[in-house]
């Protein structure tokens, strides 16, 4: 929402164009000025000011920059301490960041204490009060598609009626050093060296081991420049340099000017990083303007419309924010990273679960981008269909796989494929899937029992042997492979398949169930291994004072110990959020998963669900306070997440519960724009990453796929349609659902008993199947005429094709 005051500045710009200071600059020069009016009528979110001193990020998927939303660049992050801030031209770091300052009259102000933050969802901005006669600046920055560099535009905005003359310094900090793991490939960071480049007027640094480049810059010839930062106190820490850049502007009385700061790299050369520098300089505008209607495309794809605005905006939000993650490494591959600041690289697992969501918000290409991307390194560094956790952008892997990433890949592709239909795609992956299946069994079922061993989700010291998401996303990936088998002409192979699937459904229904704890296991094991992790977790529940925990696992002890059975079998020790994954997966039989489901309930807080159960503590039914401050060491002991909430949403639709599914989504939501504006922290609300991948799973499958039910079968050009709305959204569409070469609108209107469906396909040569549950609905009609239905005893189904269609129902 537009205020007064905005409307006011964004035509203080346009009459400064008028300004003498751009009679210096060229017609181009010009026009690449004034970049904030290219998003004047864009969304936008304000922040809070008690978060002015945490990060933000300004996005591209060559570059980024991290700060802080009060226009800081303090050392921050962990995996490389203190150095995940800054801007990022992966594999290389190219800044630590920028400081400036203005001098009205000899008085001077340095542009370190936003008063506001305003984040868009491909840009954003700092508003400074300068606390100079008159003078109000502004910063607004964005990263344009496939270039390496940022575009920093200062606007000067003189409230006052006499013109002024101000003085305006920008000083660079370089810090041209490699990524996490870069010595693995021999990365060595040497000293930044810094030439100036007067053709450019620019400062172009280089690191001294290296071909790594950065240059900064403005199109305005500086009054002065010098090596080495004049103004503001930031002393970033790192081998870098700094040098500065002096510009004089007059501003008349009631107008506005800007200056747009240039900032390139390249980690390849010199002649790279101008290149970039000059093409970026003086096609600002246009950059930014292609950037605001791609991100109009990604808003436009399955688009949401509901009663709740809230959870409507965060869905929306979603969207762009998993966009932010993007990260392309031209000689690795363009995929999707785990979370900014310190997950700026490619998991497997995190784009398991993040890719079946992004599929389902129109991102097809992006999506195959990145399954390529963790299948290429996965080959490199295993070769035998095991899929790696985690590898930095230089290529260098830091851990080969946890046994959960190989059946949850199986699963992804099958997924992809559903919702594309692309046969080539599933060929190129299918020998994979076969491989990391038998690498799976043969390799790590040392007994025989179908169980794997070793880590899952869950990376706590002992949680190694038969652990319960391991277990249930293993019979997930035979039952989808047994699809794909057949779908590859293959029934031989789909049978043998289909039949580990059916036996592992029972096996973990029947080993895995804790009656005594109205749950699934936490793992499989031995008394002598629950008996270890009893005594870690006493000493976590006790040092956290969750006293009601110390209990629980003392009495839990105490029964093993007098238990005369050494008998491997299943233990519920932490209430890890993994229990709830066979519910998940929908393999958990029905009065297992209803009885799971309610105790799983008590696990949560305001934000969801705890990641590890035992880390409850009795506040956490109304504690909505921030968890940031609380940590001064980095650490996951006692998170909330937005993955382990989103399962429970995902489980809860499963068994025909909507409603308490969208009580998880609403958890969720309430963390959204807590720190920063326009997106959901990794551990609600406002700790770990600022931004996280696996959100767009948390929201898109159980909206999609689940409340509006849609569930595509490309390949027979086939779309099911079987909603289950939650009893509050009596009205809700979505718009431009991709699916292969199709794309639908869907409308769901609910009225008394009635309900409606308005479907709309641009093919109209695609079969549309409506189910609805047979013990609710009748009196069906197909575009007003009453017509018979196909019924298996619990759906009862309509086919119908052609363009436009409106089903309705009565209820019962």
């Amino acid at each position: 929402m537009k205020t007064a005051s905005d409307r006011l500045r964004n035509l203080l710009i346009l009459i400064g164009f008028c300004s003498i200071f751009f009679l210096e600059c060229s017609k181009s020069d010009r026009s690449a000025q004034n970049l904030q009016s290219v998003v004047s009528d864009t969304e936008n979110i304000r922040g809070k000011s008690i978060y002015l001193n945490t990060p933000y990020i300004t996005a591209g998927d060559r570059v980024y920059m991290v700060g802080h939303q009060n226009g800081t660049f303090p050392d921050i992050g962990w995996h490389v301490t203190g150095e995940m801030g800054g801007i990022w031209d992966h594999p290389i770091k190219l800044m630590d960041g920028f400081a400036a300052s203005v001098t009205v009259d000899n008085q001077s102000a340095c542009l370190t204490k936003a008063d506001t933050f305003v984040n868009f969802p491909f840009a954003n901005k700092h508003i400074f009060t300068t606390g100079l006669p008159g003078l109000k600046v502004e910063r607004f920055q964005f990263v344009p598609d496939g270039k390496e560099a940022v575009v920093v535009e200062y606007t000067f905005i003189n409230e006052g009626k006499d013109k002024l003359n101000i003085q305006f310094d920008f000083n660079g900090y370089t810090d041209l050093r490699p990524v996490w793991l870069g010595e693995r490939t021999n990365m060595v960071d040497g000293p930044d060296v810094t030439t100036w480049d007067e053709a450019s007027h620019s400062w172009i640094a280089k690191d001294s081991l290296n071909d790594w480049y950065v240059l900064f810059g403005a199109a305005m010839s500086p009054k002065s420049h010098q090596q080495k930062a004049i103004t503001c106190d930031y002393k970033p820490q790192g081998k870098g340099v700094s040098a500065s850049l002096q510009y004089e502007l007059a501003i008349e009385g009631n107008s506005a000017i800007s200056l747009s700061i240039t900032i390139s790299g390249s980690y390849k050369s010199k002649e790279d990083a101008r290149k970039t520098f000059t093409e970026t300089q003086a096609n600002a505008a246009k950059l930014l303007l292609a950037k605001k209607e791609r991100y109009k495309s990604i808003d436009s794809k399955t688009k949401l419309t509901i009663p709740d605005k809230n959870l409507e905006q965060a869905f929306r939000w979603t969207k762009y924010n998993t966009d932010w993650l993007i990260r392309d490494v031209p000689e690795i591959g363009r995929g999707l990273s785990a979370g900014a600041p310190d997950y700026p690289w490619w998991f497997g697992a995190d784009s398991e679960y993040a890719l079946k969501g992004l599929i389902a918000t129109g991102q097809p290409e992006l999506v195959k981008n990145a399954v390529e991307v963790v299948h290429k390194l996965s080959e490199k560094v295993n070769g035998n269909g095991r899929i790696m956790h985690e590898t930095s952008t230089n290529g260098a892997v830091y851990n080969p796989g946890n046994i959960n990433e190989t059946p949850q890949f199986t699963s992804l592709v099958a997924q992809v494929y559903r919702w594309t239909g692309d046969k080539e795609f599933l060929k190129k992956y299918f020998p994979s899937l076969k491989k990391g299946l038998n690498w799976l069994l043969k390799e790590n079922d040392k007994d025989g029992n179908l169980l794997p061993d070793g880590f899952g989700m869950m990376e706590i010291h002992g949680m190694n042997s038969e652990m319960t998401d391991v277990a249930a996303y293993t019979q997930k990936a035979f039952a989808d492979a047994a699809e794909l088998a057949t779908e590859m002409g293959d029934k031989k192979l789909a049978q043998h398949y289909s039949s580990i699937a059916d036996r592992l459904r029972i096996k973990i229904n029947r080993e895995f169930w804790v009656p005594e704890s109205n749950s699934y296991a936490d793992f499989i094991g031995t008394p002598r291994q629950a008996i270890s992790l009893i005594d870690d977790a006493i000493i976590r529940a006790d040092t956290l004072k969750k006293p009601w925990a110390v209990e629980e696992l003392k009495a839990a002890k105490a029964k093993i110990t007098s238990s005369k059975s050494n008998n491997k079998r299943g233990f519920v020790v932490h209430h890890n959020w993994v229990v709830n994954t066979p519910m998940e997966t929908g393999i958990a039989d029905t009065a297992k998963a209803l009885s799971a489901l309610q105790t799983a309930s008590k696990f949560v807080n305001p934000f969801g669900a705890f990641v590890t159960g035992i880390d409850r503590d009795e506040s956490a039914g109304k504690d909505e306070r921030s968890v940031a401050g609380n940590n001064k060491v980095f650490t996951y002991t006692g998170a909330v997440m937005t993955l382990p909430t989103g399962v429970l949403a995902i489980s809860e639709n499963n068994y025909g519960r909507p409603d308490a599914a969208l009580g998880y989504l609403k958890r969720m939501t309430k963390s959204f724009s807590f720190a920063l504006p326009g997106s959901i922290y990794e551990v609600s609300p406002d700790y770990g990453m600022m931004a996280q991948a696996w959100n767009v799973y948390s929201y898109a499958y159980p909206i999609v796929q689940q409340f509006f039910g849609i569930q595509p079968f490309a390949s027979k050009k086939l779309i099911r349609i079987q909603p289950q709305m939650p009893s509050s959204w009596n009205d809700a569409s979505l718009e431009n659902v991709i699916i292969g070469d199709n794309a639908l609108d869907y409308t769901f209107k609910r009225n008394g008993k009635s309900i409606r469906l308005n479907l709309s396909q641009s093919q109209e040569s695609w079969k549309l199947e409506i189910a609805l549950p047979t013990a609710k609905f009748k009196n069906y009609q197909v575009n007003g005429k009453a017509v018979a239905t196909k019924s298996d005893g619990t759906f009862d189904t309509i086919e119908v094709n052609g363009k436009t269609n409106v089903v309705s129902a009565e209820l019962k």
